[in-house]
């Protein structure tokens, strides 16, 4: 199926006949292939009389020797369908892979977000991008680390034609009020000592409709009017990664504190904080430089990290 994908991605009309001969195939064989196609990734394409098939917008898949020209850091894997991308490169890890590595796919079949959430992960359209890394010294290593992930997504996308994306506190890329990137990182190993992190990131590049998804949502297209190169999106945001992780590793999140509160969104703002069941409200002062946040509770500062927590803005904010 995916050799008479890449026969069709450039969008214009190909005879039933030429994409036979090309694969060696029936027309018939074509047709139930393009059905295929049509079923199992949710590609539309048009079927006219006397021209042949076409998809309905043309296709730009990831390539890894391209990405690997502009960004050769890390060793790429590209897959064309993965339950998500955080759990493959997880099983890769178990079975002994050396990190660092990226692992990119097409489409996530199971793609997830923080707090158990899914992640809508339509074929070719998005970036479904997870880099493993080993870490050496315990814990202390990742404070701060997703904020530091954000940091890296936000120079990213206004690179790539996003002017106005900003930070949510603790891992969510927003502009205005819209979700344009979330951020999942998932620790293994010996929290004291060697053990490997996995930094998730799913940005929305060129979806334009989607279902499913249970907020405000926006893309690189939309926002930007035209498509985006999704090789050149992950090498740039694979540059901005490098840096900021350097940083980092030589300075602590301390170094990036005041970077980073410079692009969060919600500075000010009144907020309700909620941890399970739980709410508290507060207004947002700024984070830590640990990364955690700093709320202001009933006249009280107070300071609150963790990884199933999670912001929204108040009705009166």
């Amino acid at each position: 199926m995916l050799t008479l994908l890449n026969l069709l991605k450039d969008g214009r009309f190909h005879s039933g006949q030429d994409l036979g001969t090309a694969l060696g195939i029936s027309r018939s064989a074509v047709w139930k292939q393009l059905q295929h196609l049509e079923a199992e990734l949710g590609l539309s394409i048009h079927k006219v009389r006397g021209r042949g098939y076409q998809l309905s917008a043309p296709l730009m898949l990831l390539d890894p020797v391209e990405i690997a020209k502009k960004s050769p850091q890390w060793p790429v894997t590209v897959f064309d369908s993965v339950d998500s991308t955080n759990a493959e490169a997880l099983r890769s890890i178990a079975q002994g892979a050396s990190a660092p590595f990226l692992v990119l796919a097409e489409r996530q079949t199971a793609g997830r977000g923080r707090r158990g959430r899914k992640w809508v992960s339509p074929f070719a359209e998005n970036l479904y991008y997870s880099l493993a890394l080993r870490i050496d010294g315990g814990m202390r290593q990742l404070e701060g680390l997703s904020l530091v992930v954000g940091l890296a997504v936000v120079q990213a996308l206004r690179n790539s034609g996003v002017s106005n994306a900003g930070l949510k506190w603790p891992n969510d890329v927003l502009v205005g009020s819209k979700k344009i990137a979330g951020i999942l990182l998932e620790l293994v190993g010996d929290p004291a000592d060697v053990c490997h992190v996995v930094l998730g990131i799913g940005i929305n590049v060129n979806m334009q409709i989607a279902e499913g998804v249970d907020q405000q949502w926006t893309s690189i297209r939309l926002e930007s009017g035209k498509a985006c190169d999704r090789n050149a999106l992950v090498a740039e945001l694979s540059n901005q990664l490098s840096t900021y992780i350097q940083k980092h590793q030589a300075n602590g999140f301390a170094s990036l504190q005041a970077e980073w509160a410079e692009n969060h969104l919600w500075q000010g703002r009144s907020v309700s904080l909620i941890a399970g069941n739980s709410h508290i409200d507060g207004v947002v002062l700024g984070i830590d430089n640990q990364g955690g946040l700093r709320l202001r509770v009933d006249g009280v500062e107070k300071v609150f990290s963790g990884g199933e927590l999670s912001l929204r803005l108040r009705d009166d904010s």
